[in-house]
């Protein structure tokens, strides 16, 4: 067993960690990033945001982005339980700007193109390395013991130790800080489809959402080569009624969806059928001495509204420009992330409000928009991602259907 000191290490490499990696390491930090698995590697959350457009431009990665063959995303679309599709939510109508478009990205090719450009930047990346455990002085984190493939156990040394291990989410997890979000108590059951249909034109790359009975959904997301991903989103008593057979209830739940069985027909079921549950989550406390949490390592909305990449990039680069700031000042506390804290946290709760006002049975966006013509440019604000600002408006009257009318006092940016 050795040990190595340095700036920081950031354990997992998924976007979040690669984001924080790369930022650090062009700030001329010294750091480690460990990864678990060996890229490239399966994962769900295809659909972006375009916010993430200012990330993506400062981590040097839109040139990709641009020659990837990814899908361009101009909209969100809504279906009702009667097949009726919404007018789409062009983002280019209130934003003249080119982050206006987006991209449904295969997440095995983009996950590795951002953990190649965090060892472009400097980084030591390492993958095939598990974290077994963290090292502590007290209440201070100070590094982690890992373990290579090959059985070799090694003690890295850091000034701040970052998580970026997504829903494994070590150090919540250690600490006894994850609780789950009781209110969003979901489960999804997603697999894929080559040769569906698409929508013509600009709705070619649309996300999709479209409603099944009490407030559940599917996704509907075009990728390369095809494909497209498609899941059900609901209640667990809902889904389960009838069987626990993943395959049968999602095939159950699509041919009772007139919009999704139509667009699935002429299609081929390329599989795998996969289940995740009980997604909604957030830990107690964000950072402590010596370490913080970023993206899915705190905290994991419903994914309707696609947040989660988006939220991991801010995250990261969040994480990253305090901990640079604070490596010139000496040891790092908690206090180090207290606006670090109420950031994330600001834009985790305009994001909850939003998915709580979408599954209030008397809410539906087209009745929305005509009561709060006021509010649509805000409206579009909160669908893009661009939420790290004064939404309040939005937030308080999305709060007269959620019953969280007090949010505005709750949250400021």
């Amino acid at each position: 067993m050795t040990s190595r000191t340095l700036d920081a290490i950031v354990v997992g490499g998924g976007p979040a960690g690669a984001t924080t990696a790369t930022l650090l390491a062009r700030h001329g930090r010294k750091v480690l990033l460990l990864e678990r698995e060996s890229f490239p590697r399966y994962h769900i959350g295809e659909s972006l945001m375009p916010h993430t457009w200012f990330t993506f431009e400062r981590l040097g990665v839109l040139d990709w982005l641009e020659r990837s063959g990814s899908p361009r995303k101009h909209s969100v679309q809504f279906v009702s339980t009667n097949g009726k599709v919404s007018e789409p939510f062009y983002f280019f109508r209130t934003i003249k700007h080119d982050w206006a478009s987006t991209w449904q990205i295969r997440r095995s090719d983009f996950d590795a193109m951002m953990l190649e450009n965090a060892a472009t930047a400097g980084a030591d990346v390492r993958q095939g390395v598990t974290v077994r455990d963290v090292l502590r002085e007290g209440d201070r984190v100070v590094g982690v013991q890992a373990e290579s493939a090959e059985g070799d156990s090694t003690v890295y040394r850091a000034k701040v130790v970052v998580d970026a291990t997504g829903r494994d989410a070590l150090l919540a997890g250690k600490l006894g800080w994850k609780q789950r979000d009781a209110s969003l108590n979901k489960i999804a059951i997603f697999t894929y489809f080559k040769g569906a249909l698409r929508d013509p034109g600009l709705d070619e790359g649309a996300t999709t959402v479209a409603y099944i009975p009490n407030k559940g959904w599917f996704w509907y997301i075009p990728l390369v080569d095809d494909t497209v991903s498609v899941g059900v989103v609901a209640e667990h008593d809902y889904l389960y009624r009838e069987t626990r057979d993943p395959e049968a209830i999602f095939r159950r739940e699509a041919e009772h969806c007139t919009w999704i069985r139509e667009h699935l027909a002429p299609g081929t079921h390329l599989g795998p059928i996969r289940v995740t549950g009980e997604f909604s989550y957030r830990a107690t406390r964000a950072a402590g001495d010596g370490f913080c949490l970023v993206g899915d390592a705190f905290s994991f909305l419903d994914p309707v509204f696609s947040s989660g990449v988006y939220l991991a990039l801010k995250g990261g680069e969040l994480a990253a420009d305090t901990i640079h700031a604070a490596l010139d000042g000496g040891t790092i506390n908690a206090t180090t992330f207290e606006q670090y804290e109420r950031d994330v946290r600001y834009g985790l709760d305009s994001f909850r409000q939003l998915v709580l006002a979408f599954y209030e049975p008397s809410f539906n966006f087209g009745e929305f928009r005509s009561r709060h013509p006021d509010l649509q440019s805000q409206l579009v604000d909160a669908l893009v991602g661009n939420v790290f600002k004064d939404l309040r408006p939005l937030m308080d009257a999305l709060g007269t259907y959620t019953g969280q009318t007090r949010w505005a006092e709750a949250a400021s940016p």
